[in-house]
């Protein structure tokens, strides 16, 4: 069974006697209604793994028994579930009510918090929008969420976003026995290295904005570029809030004694925290580099209305010539110098030509014009 498959119903008889009751929504907070399509079902996919195989389908209000009964573990995947959804779903697995209210209302920042014997841990999940041309309105990075509950037998994804699906990564996991041998916390982290994997992918796409951007700024064309920057640099700010607080979880993973995280996965964390890591100094370098091609772009604006006002200053010193000349002239008194000689005017012209071609070559001499 897939992720796009439809999942077996939740139980519609009474709830479970440990039902945990979540504080009231906090102000501010984003409405736990989801934003699945009418009629889109909040379980994904569930199913039992024994020895890293699937095993028969089972309904979804059994899959836990089942799972212990058998010596393995559950997998829910579940896709923005209400709050009365998760609360149904939390009171057959026994999760903390705190966990609970993130994974209801999301908007939360990547974290591990640890609850008794059970893990719970936030990621933000990212994907690049493919725009024709990058404007001071495009978006280019999308967020979303995976939440990740983690127990002895079982563990339950809560998916909020629409581009975070993980429909393959479930195919390519159960291709690798040998991981999923290891427990819930292979899938755990799995779904870590996916995202993180995706930051990759998000940040070389950004990454040839940029590139159009410092090309841009540094042609010789005139280009107005300070709305662009401005959108790409917020952009990458949303993909940086969802990179740089993941460094600590994934060491702890890595680096803790974690009861429901064996020792063999941690090295398989610390692969991810490097690759973490190494995609934060990425996001980092670009926006230190957008930064400086934004400082770049003004200095560049700033150059060019100083040689436009010398442009401007410069043929305004050339007219000045002719039009004082002209008003000197323009006075009519009687007795003016050259008034009544025959060659007055065409002296008077020359005098005006000769001293707007001197300015002129002077000016461009200098660089003004």
């Amino acid at each position: 069974m897939s992720d796009t498959d439809t999942p077996p119903d939740l139980p519609v008889g009474p709830p479970p006697a440990r039902v945990p009751t979540l504080r009231p929504r906090p102000a501010g907070a984003p409405k736990s209604t989801p934003a699945r399509r009418e009629g889109e079902p909040v379980v994904v996919d569930c199913a039992v793994y024994v020895d890293g195989r699937r095993q028969a389908p089972v309904p979804a209000e059994e899959a836990l028994e089942s799972a212990v009964a058998q010596g393995g573990f559950v997998w829910l995947g579940l896709y923005e579930p209400t709050e009365d959804e998760l609360t149904s779903i939390s009171g057959r697995y026994g999760l903390h009510p705190l966990a609970v209210e993130d994974a209801v209302y999301a908007h939360q920042r990547p974290k591990l918090e640890h609850y008794d014997d059970a893990l719970f841990m936030v990621l933000k999940t990212a994907t690049y929008v493919e725009h024709e041309q990058l404007t001071a309105t495009s978006e280019i990075v999308d967020t979303g969420e995976v939440m990740v509950f983690l127990g002895a037998n079982y563990v339950i994804t809560v998916r909020h976003g629409s581009h975070s699906g993980l429909t393959g990564l479930r195919s390519r996991l159960e291709e690798q026995r040998d991981l999923l041998c290891l427990g819930p916390s292979a899938v755990l982290y799995a779904v870590a290295d996916l995202v993180v994997d995706t930051f990759v992918e998000v940040a070389g796409a950004v990454t040839d904005d940029v590139d159009e951007l410092e090309t841009s700024v540094f042609s010789p064309d005139r280009t107005d570029d300070i709305g662009r920057l401005y959108q790409l640099k917020r952009e990458l700010m949303s993909l940086r809030k969802a990179v740089a607080p993941l460094e600590v979880p994934l060491q702890k993973l890595a680096e803790r004694q974690i009861d429901v995280v064996p020792d063999a996965m941690r090295s398989y964390f610390r692969d991810v925290q490097d690759h973490a890591i190494r995609v934060r100094d990425q996001v980092g370098g670009l926006d230190e580099l957008l930064s400086s091609i934004l400082q770049a772009s003004l200095a560049r604006s700033t150059m060019a209305d100083n040689q436009d006002m010398r442009k401007i200053s410069a043929y305004a010193g050339i007219i000045a010539v002719p039009t004082a000349i002209a008003g000197i002239y323009g006075m009519n008194f009687e007795y003016m110098p050259e008034l009544e000689w025959r060659f007055g005017y065409p002296l008077v012209l020359l005098v005006i030509i000769t001293a707007c071609v001197l300015l002129y070559r002077g000016f461009k001499r200098n660089g003004w014009l």
